[in-house]
């Protein structure tokens, strides 16, 4: 399990880095779901989600001499965006391996760090890309099998708790799982009465299902809009953080993400992609359960989204 600790010297370690994200009181979702809601802009942070977090923590902890053979990361998203920042940032080379069905918006922000890119058939010719350069020398900074990019993501929880000591619910949404490991164990450690709930989508749901089964499952095909929910599997790591710290998982469909993503845009004037606005939609599957007194965090992870997309998710 990842140690407190852990997350605690990575904020110390990225803090001069990376901005810290505002918690702002919702009053319009205090007054639909009956109790205090709160919202985590990590969909303000830079490059538009929380995952220079991780890849700050993971490339300041390298060795000189890892730090100049470079890093490789595959991602069809807002991984190769956060890692593409933080190596630009240091100084180091990037190498993303992004499959050629991630979109413009995605791919061009990426370019626009300084990074270069491999373009694969799909997500499976990626990793076995990545894994070639890896074995050439590069360190592979994976989007949430790895501790340290775990702890970045974690300090998300130490701010929260910080900025909410009375939180008493936290809903996270959960790719591959590190933002669910990492801000879990920093909320237990410091509140242990929190309740943390996951939350994936229809066509996304890899935590879902490996809880249900006691063991990883690997999802034949991505099938939500969320892409960047889309990790074909979770892994041992996060598994067992989810088992321990996260048991509940809700899984809402697409309509009810982007139902809840115009909500927001339109009454809290936050842009978020429906792999942060389905936090919203799982909240308010669940509301009959909050208690007078409680203070529900909705975690929003990230706001790439390109408006062609939003235009024909509407449809939905």
């Amino acid at each position: 399990m990842l140690p407190i600790d852990l997350i605690h010297q990575a904020r110390s370690r990225i803090g001069s880095h990376l901005p810290r994200t505002p918690l702002v009181s919702s009053s319009t979702l205090t007054r639909e779901l009956g109790v205090r809601v709160s919202l985590k802009l990590e969909c303000l942070q830079k490059t538009g989600s929380f995952k220079p977090r991780g890849a700050f923590n993971k490339l300041l902890s390298l060795s000189a001499d890892e730090q100049q053979r470079g890093v490789v990361a595959v991602s069809g998203g807002n991984h190769a965006q956060g890692v593409a920042y933080a190596a630009s940032q240091l100084g180091l080379r990037a190498v993303l391996c992004m499959p050629r069905t991630t979109p413009a918006n995605y791919l061009e922000a990426t370019r626009s760090y300084g990074a270069e890119i491999r373009l694969t058939d799909d997500i499976h010719a990626a990793f076995a890309l990545a894994e070639t350069l890896r074995q050439a020398g590069m360190t592979l900074v994976h989007p949430f099998d790895d501790p340290l990019v775990a702890a970045g993501q974690g300090t998300i929880g130490l701010e929260i708790v910080e900025d909410a000591p009375d939180v008493t619910h936290v809903f996270i949404s959960i790719g591959g799982g590190a933002l669910l490991a990492g801000v879990a164990t920093a909320l237990h450690g410091l509140r242990p009465g929190v309740q943390v709930i996951g939350v994936e989508t229809e066509g996304a749901d890899a935590m879902a299902r490996a809880l249900a089964a006691g063991r990883i499952v690997e999802l034949p095909a991505i099938t939500s809009i969320a892409r960047t929910l889309g990790a074909p599997r979770v892994s041992a790591f996060t598994l067992e953080h989810a088992q321990k710290l996260a048991p509940e998982v809700v899984v809402v469909s697409d309509r009810e993400a982007v139902a809840a993503l115009v909500f927001l845009l339109e009454r809290a004037k936050i842009l978020t992609e429906p792999a942060a606005s389905c936090v919203l939609a799982a909240a308010r599957r669940v509301a009959q359960r909050f208690q007078p007194g409680d203070h529900v965090v909705l975690l929003l992870c990230g706001g790439n989204v390109a408006v062609k997309d939003l235009c024909g998710w509407l449809a939905l």
